[in-house]
């Protein structure tokens, strides 16, 4: 798993500019984010997407492209080259940073030309039911790559290397999905539309003995080529739970070097959770999403929000060591396809709650860090402009108080609707201790124990002034002000 008290941050958003600048950016930053208190970074897909240099990373093309050819429009990706990725990731780990790759393995877009197949409509709401008969369809399933031309890897891709498509030429009106020849879905997905193995463009088969070998070989390549430290996988609720256990199994021995995992399963049924853990091992963390909507839920409710209930029915209580904790993503950022935003007045609540607590691998999101602005268009199909805010100055104080305090027995004083507080008692090479006072509602009040008697406390956050001294038991009344946060530490 991670180390003792790490930090991961997801090192982009949706709306990461597209000058090609972003491995720049991190070789440059390494140094400062490691002084921070950041341990690891989630990069994003590094590889060439079907809108070359605009493209997100996640409507892949060619995983063997980092930036290398001329295709799709563009030599670089998004976020650079591939020589500037493989700078960045040696400055990130030079600087004692693990860096993680965004790995898309559920299926390709931007095929290079058409195949006739056949295959039957399935309700695309409900991939149980066909809605045609078995018929004649055209799609583009037939990867080339020409401006690779066969380096790295000559196999060129087929319909036959997937399961389903949902574009047929003959009949491009029909809302479908099309299961193709042969095929069927694979078990072990999640159960939404009847079996959610489907997501889009040509779906991988990862029951095609070619499909495996050639992924996984190229995990081989992958890591040869850019010696990460591990791997975030997208969409795992879609790819049976068992292609990740046996590639990661697979990839881990070449390396001869243990591989983090973490996965996207999207789902704020945390028994799904479970059963992905299960069915992989625990060999794949996952991130905790449930955990994100009670926060998205609880920022939006404001003081009628329960906060002795902010971690029921999550992973990270459940499972706290296969938990990677976060507060949004770029999947759920405002104008994205899964948004539930926390909004802003909540966010230093929540990363308190994930940055400064023993459970839980915690995961910064780069615009809460950084701030952001960017426009798009809503799901109401207008266009709307975006600014989230730059947390940096608290965010530093809690990386710190993570980093120096966070340490020891952990009390829990949940015991209040609006304000909840804990204590970490510190331990021989961090003593001390620390106690942090969270309110989402009137100013909030706290009597704990932090076991250093006779000792002064000071709120670092810089929200409350006057200093705390604890009695002869090591026990104070700790503050904080009004839907905010204050961490409480020993003065120097």
């Amino acid at each position: 798993m991670s180390e003792t008290n790490g930090v991961m941050m997801q090192y982009f958003h949706w709306y990461s500019p597209d000058d090609g600048n972003l491995w720049n950016q991190l070789a440059e930053s390494a140094d400062e984010l490691a002084k921070a208190g950041v341990t690891s970074v989630w990069l994003p897909p590094a590889y060439k997407g079907t809108g070359g240099g605009m493209d997100v990373g996640y409507g892949v093309y060619d995983l063997f492209d980092l930036g290398e050819f001329d295709q799709k429009g563009s030599v670089r990706t998004k976020y650079g080259t591939k020589e500037e990725y493989i700078k960045a990731i040696k400055a990130a780990q030079k600087a004692g940073i693990r860096v993680y790759a965004d790995v898309v393995l559920n299926h390709k877009l931007g095929a290079d030309a058409e195949e006739e197949a056949e295959a039957t409509p399935l309700n695309a709401d409900n991939r149980n039911e066909a809605i045609g008969e078995y018929q004649k369809i055209k799609a583009w399933t037939h990867f080339t790559f020409p401006g690779r031309a066969g380096k790295y890897s000559t196999m060129e891709w087929h319909w036959w290397h997937f399961d389903a498509i949902d574009y047929n030429v003959y009949n491009e009106g029909e809302n479908a999905v099309y299961l193709l020849k042969g095929k069927e879905f694979d078990n072990n997905v999640d159960l939404e539309k009847g079996n959610f193995d489907y997501l889009m463009g040509c779906d991988l088969d990862m029951d095609h003995p070619e499909v495996m070998g050639e992924l996984k070989y190229w995990g081989e390549w992958y890591v040869d080529t850019t010696g990460v430290d591990g791997f975030r996988f997208d969409a795992v609720k879609h790819v049976s739970a068992e292609f990740f256990r046996e590639w990661m199994d697979h990839v881990s021995h070449y390396a001869k070097r243990d591989l983090f995992a973490v996965g996207e399963y999207w789902s704020y049924d945390v028994e799904a959770l479970h059963s992905f853990i299960e069915t992989t091992d625990g060999k794949v963390t996952l991130f905790d999403a449930p955990l994100h909507y009670n926060f998205h839920v609880a920022s939006q409710a404001g003081n009628e929000y329960d906060m002795r209930q902010i971690f029921d029915n999550t992973l990270v209580q459940d499972q706290p060591t296969l938990a990677v904790t976060l507060v949004e993503n770029h999947d759920s950022q405002p104008l994205q396809s899964l948004e539930s935003v926390v909004e802003s007045w909540f966010k230093p609540i929540a990363y308190a709650l994930i940055l400064l607590r023993q459970a839980g691998y915690p995961c910064v999101f780069y615009p809460d860090y950084y701030g952001a602005h960017y426009k798009d268009s809503g799901n109401d199909g207008n266009e709307h402009e975006v600014w989230l805010d730059k947390h940096q100055f608290l965010l530093d104080k809690l990386l710190y108080a993570r980093q120096t305090y966070a340490y020891g027995d952990q009390y829990d004083y949940f015991d209040h609707a609006n304000t909840i507080g804990w204590t970490r008692l510190g331990d021989e090479d961090h003593p001390g201790g620390m106690a942090v006072v969270v309110s989402n509602g009137d100013e909030g009040r706290k009597h704990m124990e932090v076991g250093q008697p006779n000792r002064t406390y000071i709120d670092m956050t810089e929200h409350i002034d006057e200093p705390i001294t604890t009695d002869d038991k090591g026990w104070a009344e700790f503050r904080c002000p009004a839907g905010s946060v204050s961490v409480w530490v020993p003065q120097a």
